[in-house]
C-alpha cells in the first residue's frame, strides 16, 4: 500500500467521483505492472526495490535533443560507468533466461 501512495494513489485529481474511479484504477494498473516487472524481469536489489528507485535507476536515461535535417531527434547516450548510481545490464535482464533475439 505504502507502494501505491507513492506512484500516485493518494493525489487525486479531481473532486468527481468518477474522474477519481479512473485515477484509481490506472494507478493501481500500473502498481500491478510494476510488481509483475519486478518479479519477472528482475534479480537482486531491484527486484525489492520502491517505485522511487525503479525510476531513477530504470527509467532515467541521459539522452540529448539534436537538430539536423529539418528534424529532431532523441539521441541516446550511452551509459559510461556502471556503479551505484546506474544498474549495469546484467541487474535489468530476466532471471535464468537470455534476452529474446531480434526480429528481422
Amino acid at each position: 500500500m505504502r507502494d501505491q501512495k507513492a506512484s500516485g494513489t493518494s493525489l487525486l485529481p479531481s473532486r468527481e467521483l468518477e474522474v477519481n474511479a479512473a485515477w484509481l484504477t490506472a494507478t493501481t494498473l500500473a502498481a500491478d505492472l510494476r510488481c509483475w516487472f519486478q518479479l519477472l524481469a528482475l534479480d537482486g536489489e531491484l527486484a525489492k526495490a520502491t517505485p522511487k528507485t525503479l525510476r531513477y535507476r530504470i527509467l532515467h536515461v541521459p539522452a540529448r535533443l539534436v537538430h539536423g535535417q529539418r528534424k529532431r531527434r532523441l539521441s541516446l547516450d550511452p551509459p559510461t560507468k556502471t556503479g551505484p548510481e546506474q544498474p549495469s545490464s546484467r541487474s535489468a535482464a530476466p532471471s535464468g533466461r537470455s534476452a529474446p533475439s531480434p526480429l528481422r
